[in-house]
């Protein structure tokens, strides 16, 4: 998974356990910014100096904890529109946090692994990233940049998550992919004569070239040549690539 250019994503990790803090900022800091705070009261005197982009945070924290952090913040105009990821047990999750809706991307129940946590919030990350792009866009609803910045499985998570519905043309090597997104699902996907599934089977290889993101152009294909929604496609194709790496290994 490519780091977004720049890490241009400035995440607050806000847990009370030094050791879990430390191991989830190493596991983050490839992919954005990472500022910590031990407690929440530290994460909230932080955010209020300098907001971050999202918020990832433990429930159970000494003196303010998550939910009560959470409150704070959406009650403040300047930092209600924060995103907030949640790490909690289940039982906590279930009768504390689920009626807050609004502004959660996303419980991460506890105990977890951190390259799945990594996982959860690189997705929220790569949204971001790509919101921050459309905003310094040099043409109102074109997004463009280069796949070594972001992958196609990030930009198609990324897409899919925001519900975003557009044209994404993919160049590489002289090759060029045109997949079709409404609401965050990949209806259409052509490269030369190949449609459908294969086109996107295909284009989740590049790994290099540039991408360009129009959301002018979202109603430019009315067709449907793909047969999963994104994610099935996104697991295909990780599981084609799997077998077609595993065919690669020489046998002893």
């Amino acid at each position: 998974m490519s780091a977004p250019g720049g890490k241009s994503v400035k995440l607050l990790l806000a847990d009370d356990n030094p050791l879990v803090r430390d191991l989830i900022a190493k596991g983050l800091e490839p992919f954005c910014e990472v500022e910590t705070s031990t407690d929440g009261a530290d994460a909230l005197l932080k955010v209020i100096d300098a907001p971050p982009d999202v918020i990832l945070c433990d429930y159970k924290m000494p003196g303010l904890d998550g939910r009560q952090l959470f409150e704070k913040l959406r009650g403040r105009e300047a930092t209600k529109h924060i995103p907030f990821l949640f790490m909690a047990s289940r039982p906590d999750i279930e009768e504390r946090l689920r009626p807050l809706v609004d502004g959660v991307e996303d419980f991460i129940t506890k105990p977890f692994l951190i390259k799945d946590l990594v996982r959860i919030a690189k997705k929220v990350v790569d949204r971001l990233h790509l919101e921050k792009l459309q905003k310094k866009a040099k043409r109102p609803g074109v997004i463009q940049g280069r796949l070594e910045e972001m992958s196609m499985i990030d930009l198609m998570q990324s897409l899919e998550m925001g519900q975003k519905s557009c044209r994404l043309v993919v160049q590489h090597d002289g090759a060029q992919g045109e997949l079709y997104f409404a609401a965050g699902q990949c209806r259409d996907a052509k490269i030369g004569g190949v449609e459908g599934d294969d086109a996107v089977y295909k284009v989740v290889l590049w790994t290099a070239g540039e991408f360009e993101i129009d959301f002018n152009a979202a109603n430019a294909s009315t067709r449907t040549t793909t047969t999963k929604n994104t994610t099935g496609l996104l697991m295909e194709a990780m599981r084609l690539m799997d077998e077609s790496n595993r065919d690669a290994v020489p046998t002893q």
